[in-house]
């Protein structure tokens, strides 16, 4: 990757230069037999898209911060990507009653509703299905992100050294994160082309960059993996061997 990347999105940036037809996120949902492949260039349009969203109809600036109250999915990989390419600082699971905005999954909308800014719900369903009745409070993200325009360019230049991601209590910046991720990606073997299985949360840091950020950094691409505990290990080695799985973190 580009040695003069220094934010998550400018990482997402190089990858697209580079290959944008290779995998980034593979993602599978054990409780419900889901499988989702993004390309690179798929990727980035979605992020692009939810970018557009966060600084256009939410009206959210750099230094705003969003609570982000959702678990290990291909969607909040988006958000994360969205978040660092606008200048908002995502917190993973943090109190929405101090955040600018707030996006939530299905067991997070009461919680969410402290939020005194925006609040975008996901229903987080195979094919990224609409809830049937949009949540009371909420925008539903499945209907607002498709009218979104495809490219995205910020209003104002994200400064790589704002705070760009809160998890477990530490605010890191986007200069950091990627500088964390680089490490982390070396201290795992990852190269480029490297396929990495992750079945961590995204609830700390670790299970972010592994499942995340240092796959990225690397040139690599991620097999995330929700609810992998449903999984024998037999199907566990299959999956392995059908994606090309070089690392593995369970």
């Amino acid at each position: 990757m580009n040695a003069s990347d220094r934010t998550p999105a400018d990482l997402l940036r190089s990858a697209l230069a580079a290959d944008p037809a290779r995998p980034l996120v593979t993602f599978y949902d054990d409780a419900t037999g889901e499988r989702v492949e993004l390309s690179v260039a798929t990727f980035a349009n979605w992020v692009a898209k939810t970018a557009n969203l966060l600084q256009g109809e939410l009206s959210a600036e750099p230094g705003d911060r969003l609570a982000l109250l959702l678990p290990a999915h291909w969607q909040t990989a988006v958000w994360l990507l969205a978040c660092s390419s606008v200048g908002v600082t995502a917190e993973v699971g943090g109190d929405p009653a101090d955040a600018d905005l707030v996006v939530a999954g299905p067991d997070t909308l009461e919680a969410g509703l402290a939020c005194p800014g925006e609040r975008i719900a996901l229903s987080l369903a195979p094919l990224g299905r609409r809830f049937p009745t949009v949540p009371a409070g909420y925008a539903d993200y499945a209907v607002e992100v498709p009218s979104q325009g495809d490219r995205f360019a910020p209003f104002a230049p994200v400064d790589p050294g704002a705070p760009a991601l809160v998890v477990d209590g530490t605010e890191r910046s986007g200069a950091r994160l990627v500088e964390q991720a680089r490490a982390d990606a070396g201290a795992l073997g990852l190269t480029p082309g490297a396929r990495l299985l992750s079945g961590l949360g995204y609830g700390d840091w670790r299970g972010l960059s592994t499942g995340l950020y240092a796959p990225l950094a690397a040139g690599g691409s991620v097999v995330l993996c929700r609810n992998v505990d449903q999984l024998s290990s037999e199907s566990l080695a299959k999956r392995v061997e059908s994606e090309r799985v070089t690392v593995t973190e369970v």
